[in-house]
């Protein structure tokens, strides 16, 4: 697992989520690495809305050959078939999970910036660790800032891939691939790409529906999705100078 971890933001427009999500699929194919995974996360969806996003995200993400998991719900992540589940602190127990889900199962735990997180769920059969957030973050709100040293902290201890989430964009996602992240998560950085902020989007948050690109801008602004979705896997590459 290496490259770019896709998250969605809050949208409810399904039209113009999976567009979005499209064009950054479509941007990074033939990459190597490329998107490494792609998490449907919704927190504020209803139960119908969730079924419906995640399902048509799972086909879109088979056509594109990337992995498909969404966010704590793991009956969702029955229902629609996808790849596995990231869960948080709070959610359900990890062992459990892969005990239900099955060993081939992706499973991510949200570690913050605790070791002993990180080394629970290790021995629980995570699949993958996330650690963050590192910088402020227009869509989530973390209590405590993870310090970058964390990174080469956990490395001797911590045999999973990491991802690193919270703020990031290109610039401030490379100190942290330097210190060995193998994967950076973003929301805002490609799904606003495509100049939602110019159109009003509320500051407080940008990555709600309200914030989605309207239609005309969808097509407009492909390229500068495109264009972002390149600055992340550009710290991925062997002769990237970061």
């Amino acid at each position: 697992m290496q490259g770019l971890y896709l998250v969605t933001p809050n949208w409810d427009n399904t039209e113009r989520l999976l567009c979005v999500s499209e064009q950054a699929l479509r941007a990074a194919q033939g990459c190597q690495p490329g998107i490494a995974m792609l998490q449907y996360r919704h927190k504020h969806a209803s139960p119908a809305l969730r079924l419906e996003q995640a399902t048509a995200l799972r086909a879109l993400c088979r056509r594109y050959e990337v992995a498909f998991i969404v966010n704590d719900f793991v009956e969702l992540c029955e229902q629609c078939g996808a790849d596995g589940v990231h869960l948080g602190a709070s959610d359900a127990s990890l062992a459990q999970v892969r005990a239900r889900l099955g060993p081939h199962a992706i499973i991510g735990a949200s570690c913050y910036g605790e070791l002993a997180l990180a080394l629970a769920a290790q021995a629980a059969g995570a699949s993958y660790v996330a650690f963050g957030g590192f910088y402020p973050s227009r869509v989530k709100q973390y209590a405590v800032t993870t310090a970058p040293e964390l990174l080469e902290q956990v490395r001797p201890l911590i045999h999973l891939p990491q991802v690193v989430i919270g703020g990031m964009t290109p610039a401030l996602a490379a100190p942290l691939v330097a210190r060995g992240a193998q994967m950076v998560a973003a929301i805002s950085s490609v799904y606003l790409a495509a100049g939602a902020l110019a159109a009003g989007a509320p500051a407080a948050g940008p990555a709600a529906d309200a914030a989605a690109p309207g239609a005309d801008e969808l097509e407009a602004g492909a390229p500068a999705v495109a264009a972002a979705v390149a600055g992340f896997l550009q710290l991925f590459r062997t002769d990237a100078v970061v």
